[in-house]
């Protein structure tokens, strides 16, 4: 079984010593996601001239889900080969918000899901992060 791993050109560069892909035989292996972009702003989180901050649950489950896609596509590969989902949002208030936006991109045919909530994540702005396993035989 061959392995290789990616950090993906034009994404957001890892906050540690991790690859945003694992290939593992015909599996892929994609590291926790949030909404971060290259330049490192967060899609999703404003904060004003006063310093009042304004995170909206929609704009970042998409941008991580497009996210996801693109690392995703850096192998070959899409959404449409996703098998499983684990998402972690720091508020479970967001769920509807996530769910929705969830079902933009995936049905009942989709990959399994877990989501849970979790204390916090790396940044005080980050309201979801998301990691995902696809399956995809080599050429």
């Amino acid at each position: 079984m061959s392995s290789q791993s990616l950090v993906v050109e034009g994404k957001a560069t890892p906050r540690g010593r991790f690859p945003h892909l694992k290939r593992a035989g015909d599996f892929l292996f994609v590291s926790g996601t949030s909404s971060r972009l290259p330049d490192n702003s967060i899609a999703g989180a404003e904060v004003d001239a006063m310093g009042a901050t304004r995170l909206d649950i929609d704009v970042q489950t998409r941008a991580v889900l497009d996210n996801i896609r693109d690392i995703l596509r850096s192998a070959g590969a899409d959404l449409s080969d996703v098998v499983e989902i684990s998402a972690f949002l720091v508020n479970m208030n967001d769920f509807s918000g996530y769910n929705a936006v969830y079902a933009d991109y995936f049905d009942y045919d989709g990959p399994t899901r877990t989501t849970v909530a979790v204390h916090q994540l790396p940044h005080p702005h980050l309201l979801i992060e998301i990691k995902a396993i696809a399956y995809k035989p080599q050429q």
